[in-house]
């Protein structure tokens, strides 16, 4: 039996309620990216090697890969104002830990603890949003949300490299402290229970199955560029997480109320969403890694001059961001899908190109092409794709997008860095000094291809710009 008493909202108040999602998810969302620029500070402040450090960053993302199905289950099951406000206590809890750490592997408890809680965060205000806001105003509403979850993650590691240069790395969670208390309290003022209750049991086999699933894929495909496909590290995570998501998906498409309804990809507008998401993630994610390395550890300069360089781009995102999802309710999803992916593909396409004696503001220039494609895209591909499902499974089909496009994110941190760590080694003796560089050059090069696939994407499996929800 479901409860459908939900509270309706006044415009004043919705609009408060949309304001803390903001904020809330700026604050949570700078911490996904922000320890790319403190990796270097982190791993010597903790005496530990990069490819162990990188964790901070491709760990976050695996855990809130891996909560994201428990999130469809946990929206629809429990109240809003609760959920949401458990949530940040867990983020902030997370935070404790990160700042008190004596060790790297507390430092990760607290990492996956914010994870934890962002990944509630995230998908309860995504379905929040998309479920209080006429059909017209979602595509506008969603880009503006869009600078929590795509220009924070892109503005963090410039934010980043300021305050480790002027504080130390310890300050950024500090900031964060101070705002998600903020946000607290405030959502305690603010919230209602806007979101619909439904009879739902916690499949706990389900629940397992989505762990072993989405974490020994990802696991395994991040290991293939430290020790090789044809290893245990990397074959033992692959082959568990292959079978079991294939246990996974056998299970809820035989559950009466499914845990995570994979069933929703039978649409084929919100399976495009999907793929081309997650390749869109990967490729931001993977970006989002390489600058800092190639401005420090490539052409050695400061943390500071890192986030200078990241600026204009997260600039340029954030003013795209809203501007896209008010063309996306004009025009729908075709037109900006193609053009997007085009300069995705110039932006990578010109970082292949670079040499040592390029000057450092080229590649600024083509960052600021990646940001604005990467704005132009990731809140109208997730929009579309859940506008195409009844409203009901509007919270399955959220979490399943965010999850499989955080878990592409994770990988793309890992192969990415891995790429550019394998080709600069083997290079040595060919380019000599110049052997970081070419590795660098190699990792956008495959950037490049990933932005072409969305370009095929765009073109061919984009059938139609409107709206056809399931009924």
């Amino acid at each position: 039996m479901e409860n459908k008493k939900i509270i309706q909202l006044t415009n004043e108040r919705r609009t408060f309620i949309f304001i803390n999602l903001v904020v809330s998810g700026i604050a949570t969302s700078i911490l996904s990216t922000a320890m790319t620029t403190a990796l270097p500070s982190l791993v010597e402040y903790y005496g530990v090697g990069t490819s162990i450090g990188q964790w901070v960053t491709s760990g976050y993302s695996l855990v809130m890969g891996m909560v994201m199905p428990l999130t469809a289950f946990l929206i629809t099951r429990f109240p809003t104002k609760k959920l949401y406000m458990t949530g940040i206590g867990c983020f902030i809890a997370g935070l404790l830990f990160s700042i008190f750490s004596g060790n790297f592997g507390f430092m990760m408890v607290g990492r996956v603890l914010q994870a934890c809680g962002n990944g509630v965060l995230v998908s309860a205000a995504q379905v929040i949003i998309l479920t209080v806001y006429p059909v017209e105003k979602k595509g506008t509403m969603m880009g503006t949300y869009g600078l929590a979850t795509t220009a924070a993650p892109i503005i963090a590691p410039t934010v980043a490299g300021l305050m480790i240069d002027a504080f130390g790395w310890k300050s950024i969670f500090y900031l964060v402290m101070v705002i998600m208390i903020i946000s607290l309290v405030v959502s305690g003022i603010v919230f209602e229970d806007v979101l619909e209750i439904q009879d739902k049991k916690f499949d706990m086999l389900s629940f397992v199955e989505s762990i072993f699933a989405f974490g020994g894929i990802t696991l395994g495909i991040g290991n293939i560029s430290s020790f090789g496909l044809i290893s245990i590290q990397a074959g033992i995570p692959l082959l568990i997480g292959a079978v079991t998501c294939a246990l996974f998906i056998i299970r809820q498409c035989g559950l009466e109320k499914p845990f995570l309804d994979v069933k929703i990809l039978s649409n084929w507008n919100y399976a495009i969403s999907v793929v081309s998401s997650m390749v869109l993630y990967l490729v931001m994610m993977g970006s989002s890694v390489m600058m800092p390395l190639y401005v420090q550890s490539v052409m050695g300069y400061s943390a500071v001059v890192s986030g200078l360089v990241t600026l204009p781009g997260s600039f340029a995102t954030a003013v795209v961001s809203p501007f896209a999802g008010r063309l996306y309710d004009k025009m729908g999803i075709k037109k900006i899908f193609m053009a997007g992916s085009a300069a995705l593909l110039v932006s990578n396409i010109g970082m292949f190109f670079l040499t040592m004696n390029t000057p450092i503001w080229v590649a600024a220039g083509f960052n600021v092409i990646r940001n604005i494609s990467i704005g132009s895209l990731m809140m109208p591909l997730l929009t579309w794709g859940t506008s195409n499902v009844t409203p009901k499974k509007v919270a399955d089909a959220s979490s399943l997008l965010t999850s499989f496009r955080t878990i592409a994110g994770s990988i793309g941190s890992a192969v990415f860095v891995g790429i550019m760590t394998v080709v600069s080694a083997g290079s040595v003796k060919d380019y000599g000094d110049n052997a970081l560089m070419h590795g660098m050059n190699m990792s956008f090069f495959w950037m490049a291809v990933g932005s072409l696939v969305l370009i095929m994407i765009s073109i061919f499996g984009t059938r139609n710009n409107a709206v056809s929800s399931e009924k």
